[in-house]
């Protein structure tokens, strides 16, 4: 318990910190959590025999996080789509030798624990985005934080027990409560967006948040491992720690360049 709150204490301040500098800060601590999440998500895969070539994807990741670190943005989506090409080519080429789910979990190697990490960068670039970014982590911490608690104190009922034991449905609807109430001090102290649609916006943030903690967990359940990694003390692995900001990060991104905050 020590490791885990003195993890938090540095790292959440920390991060806080190159998020609200940006820029190329922001932009190398991305890439750094990027690689760091992949190094984890291709050992889960080794670990559930889901994956036993790593090598054309870790080259073809370095060189999308290259393509981002020089400013060559344009140039990401279409590298993307070209990894889809390429990975799916390669299973049909190669069928029945690479299974179907071997080619799915390459290609989404590069999506999850990759692509999913640069919206951080994406939404920090937004106008009011250093705003927008602390809401996302607000939401999604006090997700966590309502959960862990509500669930503790009144969890009765399993929410799926066979991907998360200790998870309740108690404790998922007090994330979700615990969550609108941060979205309603947010709207009143940054003054962004309309109050109807920022509330709108935290119900589907923590509920994403829940689905990408949940999803993390099916993973390292189909790998009957308990943490993704050990890279941060009393907390495992980048991804057990980034699990449901990669699902949100891209949900407000979007809701942001769409204009349905208002």
């Amino acid at each position: 318990m020590t490791k885990r709150i003195l993890s938090a204490l540095i790292g959440a301040p920390l991060l806080l910190f190159l998020t609200w500098l940006g820029g190329m800060y922001l932009a190398l601590t991305v890439t750094v959590l990027a690689l760091l999440g992949l190094r984890e998500f291709l050992e889960i895969g080794r670990k559930a025999n889901l994956i036993s070539r790593s090598k054309l994807i870790v080259i073809f990741c370095i060189l999308w996080l290259g393509m981002f670190l020089l400013g060559y943005h344009t140039w990401l989506l279409p590298l993307g789509l070209i990894w889809f090409v390429l990975i799916f080519g390669v299973f049909a080429l190669n069928y029945p030798d690479i299974p179907f789910a071997q080619a799915s979990y390459g290609f989404l190697a590069f999506v999850y624990p990759v692509a999913l990490f640069m919206y951080l960068y994406f939404l920090r670039e937004l106008p009011q985005g250093q705003t927008w970014c602390f809401y996302v982590f607000t939401i999604v911490w006090a997700t966590d934080t309502g959960a862990f608690f509500l669930g503790t104190v009144f969890g009765k009922r399993r929410l799926v027990p066979r991907v998360s034991p200790k998870k309740s449905v108690e404790g998922a609807m007090g994330g979700l409560l615990t969550a609108v109430i941060l979205g309603f001090i947010f709207w009143a102290v940054a003054k962004q967006g309309n109050l109807a649609a920022v509330l709108v916006l935290s119900i589907v943030t923590s509920v994403v948040s829940q689905i990408g903690d949940l999803f993390e967990s099916a993973l390292k359940r189909s790998a009957d491992i308990k943490d993704s990694g050990s890279v941060i003390p009393g907390h495992g692995g980048v991804l057990d720690r980034f699990d449901g900001f990669l699902f949100v990060l891209p949900v407000v991104y979007f809701a942001l360049v769409l204009g349905l905050v208002g």
